[in-house]
């Protein structure tokens, strides 16, 4: 298996814990105190950091660290486009789809040799 694609599938894990241990919260324990809040998210994250570190240490093999950031980027907001409008019930919006645009062209500047 490629660095690129064992990296990419490892971001998109993480980014999975990481969107739900920032965002869920907002929606699941809105009556519950801060505290208790970020307790939790904290105990989500620890499994996003379980991921991410290697991701970022195997992808370091062979990506640009801006390379690497860049994609996290990318993965990031396809991974929470879906989850705000999904889960969070958020409206979709065309916005989206100029951010996406935006990413592609950061991908394509970062990425060029």
């Amino acid at each position: 298996m490629s660095v690129i694609f064992q990296t990419t599938l490892l971001l998109v894990a993480s980014n999975l814990f990481m969107t739900f241990a920032w965002y869920a919260h907002l929606k699941n324990m809105s009556g519950n105190r801060w505290y208790v809040a970020a307790l939790i998210s904290w105990g989500i994250a620890l499994f996003e950091y379980l991921i991410q570190v290697p991701a970022n240490r195997i992808g370091y093999t062979q990506l640009s660290l801006p390379q690497l950031k860049i994609l996290q980027e990318v993965i990031t907001l396809s991974i929470f486009a879906p989850f705000a409008i999904f889960y969070m019930n958020q409206p979709l919006k065309l916005d989206y789809l100029w951010a996406g645009l935006c990413l592609m062209g950061a991908v394509y500047f970062i990425f060029r040799s």
